[in-house]
């Protein structure tokens, strides 16, 4: 496939080190050419550009990765969508649950495929807890416990990501969302939601921690709590089953080795058998994510991290966003 990529930063940097193998980039878009530019002589393909509308019309563009500013992914895969281009969008696709809803019109009516950018699902580590959730060893779920933190830098409240009108809001939809799409995944759907965003730390309009307490309808519970005061980064997700529980650390580098821990009950109870998976090698979440992505365009299916997924995802943040300016 040939793809333009829409935002030359960080992330669309990781987007074309992940293309799959016969894949190439078509055209390089970015508001600063220089940037667009930049990923032209990295890919040593394509052209560079500073007008997305440019790029979806390109006719040698199959799919387009929207990896901009929270604010301006919607209004970019909407037009991508129009021009007739398959889409992957960053999380959190859009800055309001209305925005999804349009998007997920316009998918519909130009028939192509959209997927949304939820990359932690494809980290080896959360590949080997669906196996094991799948084979039925847990029992019934019990309730999720998950931490996802980071510490800024220095200026981090004068970059975009602190500015509502730009982000959409601070770590809640940023990290946070993150960690309530994968609660979702094993858990199902949220009937109950509850808990407070803070700023705490960061000399910003927007959250720097966010608390939830996410229930199911039968009560399954998501405790998540996503920082960026957390000084040393950190990620740790436990998924707690009638008869098992699972224990996810690390996500690489900064994060650490990416860990699984995988704790058995025994009929006697007492200590439980206990396996350590360790998955020291590059980060491929990335690559794996892109390929599937392909997977879902030739086989014409619906993404399993959709627009649907991200929209519930999103009402999720919209709602504790909306508790924070009730009080």
């Amino acid at each position: 496939m040939n793809y333009a990529i829409i935002g030359c930063g960080l992330i669309g940097k990781k987007r074309l080190a992940g293309l799959p193998a016969g894949s190439k980039l078509a055209v390089a878009c970015d508001t600063n050419l220089s940037r667009a530019e930049e990923l032209v002589k990295l890919a040593q393909t394509g052209r560079a550009v500073a007008d997305f509308k440019q790029a979806v019309a390109d006719p040698r563009v199959d799919a387009v990765i929207v990896a901009t500013i929270n604010s301006a992914l919607a209004g970019v895969a909407a037009a991508a969508i129009r021009a007739g281009k398959h889409v992957i969008v960053e999380k959190p696709a859009g800055i309001s649950v209305k925005q999804i809803d349009e998007l997920i019109s316009l998918a519909e009516k130009h028939g192509v495929c959209v997927r949304v950018g939820f990359n932690h699902r494809y980290h080896p580590a959360f590949v080997k807890a669906r196996e094991i959730f799948g084979s039925g060893v847990m029992g019934e779920l019990m309730f999720i416990r998950a931490r996802y933190g980071h510490g800024g830098r220095v200026g981090y409240d004068k970059e975009w990501r602190a500015n509502p009108k730009l982000s959409g809001g601070g770590e809640l939809i940023d990290q946070g969302i993150h960690l309530i799409d994968l609660a979702g995944w094993f858990l199902g759907g949220f009937k109950k939601i509850d808990g407070h965003a803070a700023t705490f730390f960061w000399n910003m309009p927007v959250d720097d921690n966010a608390f939830l307490d996410l229930r199911t309808t039968s009560g399954q519970t998501a405790w998540l709590h996503v920082s960026c005061t957390e000084w040393k980064n950190l990620f740790s997700f436990e998924i707690y089953g009638r008869n098992t529980k699972l224990h996810i650390e690390g996500l690489g580098g900064s994060y650490g080795v990416e860990k699984l821990y995988h704790y058995q009950m025994k009929p006697e109870m007492g200590l439980p058998d206990t396996k350590l998976y360790e998955f020291p090698g590059p980060d491929e979440s990335w690559r794996k994510e892109m390929i599937e992505f392909e997977k879902d365009v030739e086989l014409k299916r619906l993404p399993d991290a959709g627009l649907r997924e991200a929209k519930a995802a999103l009402a999720v943040v919209e709602k504790i966003y909306a508790k924070n300016k009730s009080r």
